[in-house]
């Protein structure tokens, strides 16, 4: 909900033109959103013809416009498997999974509607396929659903935890112990409503349980093995920064403790363009009879050289 609170100057105006001046909206938009009761005063809604004495406090809420399908593009789509059922693709650094939040074309469902047309309207027309998602600095093995059964199945999985996820990242510090679980609720951070935080139920925080793994440590830095039992939004980042020990190159939830470190690690770890944070393996339940699957996206390059360029790279797997 939105307020605004008319000015004595604003007595004997009507709200409809009152409003759509002070809102900068067409005219016909306001009165529709009077028509539907989305805007009140005192507690009670306005008629498009109300009268304004000056003074009142106006509370309106603005529906979010009509999502819009979004189109094909053409682009790469890295597929690590694929069959009538479903596509296993390797997202990589920077590409954005799906359209929102002011952001309409140039993500991985547009070239998956160019690469893969029969996915269009699979589980919702705005994210046809999609059953989970990476960040877009995420690297890594995301399941697409190609047909509607695929869809049911794989979401009811998820919801259910019957997904295996797990992730390689690099770390500031050491945990104190060589494995751990990290069971901290998640919700919008009060502060900062773009980020995540650990805040408890009271304020909407979600239970999420996480859990690590030490592969390997080097000069305040450590390569962990993360599996995630939850999906909340930034759950790795989250939890990886309120145990202390935040995810190198990650511009919302890390830090600056580059300055600190040895001056052969400062410039690749100042440089390093992204959270360091992949999804290296993903099994999933079987679907339409067949049998449960891992599927596993080899590193990339860059996190490749960054765990070398800070001596952790005998902790990565040898086969990926």
């Amino acid at each position: 909900m939105n307020s605004v609170q008319a000015p004595a100057s604003a007595a004997g105006e009507r709200v409809d033109v009152y409003l759509a001046r002070v809102l900068d909206q067409p005219r016909n938009r306001v009165r529709n959103l009077l028509r539907r009761g989305l805007v009140t005063a005192g507690g009670s809604p306005l008629k498009p013809s109300y009268i304004l004495r000056g003074g009142e406090e106006i509370v309106y809420r603005l529906p979010p416009p009509p999502a819009q399908r979004p189109l094909p593009e053409a682009g790469p789509v890295p597929v690590i498997h694929e069959d009538d059922n479903l596509l296993i693709v390797d997202k990589p650094a920077g590409l954005i999974v799906h359209p929102g939040s002011g952001v309409a074309g140039g993500t991985l469902v547009n070239r998956l509607l160019h690469y893969r047309p029969g996915i269009a309207g699979v589980g919702s027309a705005e994210r046809p396929g999609i059953v989970h998602r990476l960040d877009a600095g995420t690297t890594g093995a995301l399941a697409v659903a190609c047909n509607d059964a695929a869809y049911r199945r794989l979401s009811r999985a998820f919801a259910e935890r019957e997904v295996d996820k797990v992730y390689l990242g690099v770390v500031y510090g050491r945990p104190e112990s060589s494995e751990g679980q990290i069971e901290l609720p998640i919700g919008r951070d009060p502060a900062v409503r773009t980020r995540m935080a650990v805040v408890g139920a009271e304020r909407g925080g979600r239970p999420a349980l996480s859990r690590y793994r030490l592969l390997a440590d080097a000069s305040g830095l450590s390569l962990l093995e993360l599996r995630i039992l939850t999906g909340r939004t930034h759950q790795i980042r989250v939890h990886c920064k309120a145990i202390g020990h935040p995810l190198v190159g990650d511009p919302t939830y890390g830090e600056s403790r580059w300055r600190n470190l040895e001056p052969s690690l400062r410039r690749p770890l100042r440089e390093f363009p992204r959270p360091a944070l992949h999804a290296l393996r993903l099994t999933l339940p079987g679907i339409a009879g067949a049998s449960s699957r891992t599927f596993t996206a080899h590193v990339p390059e860059d996190f490749r050289t960054l765990c070398q360029a800070c001596r952790l790279d005998r902790g990565l797997p040898i086969d990926c």
